[in-house]
């Protein structure tokens, strides 16, 4: 009789390792799915230039000049 009760002390051992095993499986692919879509995304870049003024001699607008 105890070694029954051995068995199924290993087996609800066993079972609650594998539900731990795949919930942290779940939690991780998540993660590094997010992390791929993450890494799909564009960079944008934002700078403010504050006020641009044309510059007739090169055809494009820059920075005012502060000063």
């Amino acid at each position: 009789m105890p070694h029954v009760v051995g068995l199924v002390l290993l087996g609800a051992g066993l079972y609650a390792g594998y539900r731990a095993f795949v919930r942290v499986a779940g939690k991780m692919q998540a993660e590094l799915e997010r992390a791929e879509a993450e890494a799909h995304q564009p960079v944008v870049l934002e700078k403010d230039l504050g006020s641009l003024e044309y510059d007739p001699a090169s055809g494009v607008y820059r920075p005012r000049h502060r000063g």
